[in-house]
């Protein structure tokens, strides 16, 4: 079924956190702390996304016993994608000021 709303967490200790759950699943020995955060932020659209479709579903065939956790499910996923699309603005906007530079 659908998880509860988790508290937030400062970026920095979700790095560090995101860093150990790379390792795990096969990524890079050297990955930078930016990528740890960007990869939690793909994580956590994927994530939502499953748990969006599967409040539609559930929705949809009448086993959902509160309709708003479709919503708030719908929100959460909206967002993340949000969040991870300001992300790679950021970064876009990093690398083209780097790319700017006079060395």
């Amino acid at each position: 079924m659908l998880t509860p709303m988790e508290k937030l967490t400062p970026l920095t200790p979700l790095a560090a956190e995101t860093k150990g759950r790379a390792k795990e699943t096969a990524s890079p020995e050297g990955e930078s702390i930016f990528g740890a955060i960007f990869r939690s932020a793909i994580d956590d659209v994927k994530e939502t996304d499953a748990e969006a479709r599967e409040a539609q579903y559930l929705l949809a065939t009448g086993q959902l016993d509160n309709p708003a956790m479709a919503m708030i499910a719908g929100t959460k996923n909206a967002m993340a994608v949000d969040f991870l699309i300001q992300l790679r603005n950021k970064a876009q906007d990093a690398y083209s000021e780097l790319t700017r530079m006079n060395f």
